[in-house]
Formats: C-alpha cells, structure tokens, sequence
C-alpha cells in the first residue's frame, strides 16, 4: 500500500468514526467531494492546506494524519509497550492506569 493510499484510509476510517459523510466533510474542508474521494482512494495527493483543513474539520492534528501504523495495529506489539510505560509506575498510579483502561473497555 502506498503511503498516498495509506493516507486516504486514514481519513476515510477518521471520517466514518465521526459518522461524517463525504460530502459533509469535503464541504468543512473546504475541497470538492470529487477530489476528496480520490484522496480517500489514494489516487491524489492533497496540498498541505487542504491536510490542515481535513486535520481541523475532523478534529486531530495534521500529524495525526500521518501515523497509518493505527490502520492495522499490531496487538502484540501494543501490549509489549504498555507494559512497557507501566514498568516504572508505583501501586498508585497502577491503579489509575487500571480504572482507565476498564472504563475504555466498557
């Protein structure tokens, strides 16, 4: 996959996430509907103001944008750096860390 495609389904999954639609979003990024699909599909390459104007319409930063390792998470790897980040933590905030991933799993 090339990074163009890679970064149309990025913005496709961000957009569906936010339940917008392609018009809606084309519309708030100020591009047309037309060339916000081909991006979607990888076949364009947005400027970078239009890269600003999606990274506020769908409200990340324009680095957000660019980190497509989120596509297809490796949960392995994922867990081996939590467990990571956690390594140092006292009981205390083991304990916050804990009640926040219980609720982001509910």
């Amino acid at each position: 996959m090339t990074d163009a495609a890679k970064f149309g389904a990025l913005i496709r999954r961000l957009r569906k996430n936010r339940k917008l639609g392609l018009a809606e979003l084309a519309e708030k990024a100020h591009t047309g509907t037309k060339h916000l699909g081909r991006i979607e599909r990888g076949e364009k390459q947005p400027s970078f103001e239009l890269i600003v104007d999606l990274a506020a319409a769908l409200r990340v930063s324009p680095a957000a944008l660019f980190e497509f390792e989120t596509l297809n998470p490796d949960p392995q790897k994922l867990k081996t750096e939590i467990i990571k980040i956690l390594d140092g933590y006292q009981a205390e905030d083991l304990l916050r860390a804990s009640k926040i991933l219980s609720l982001l799993r509910a």
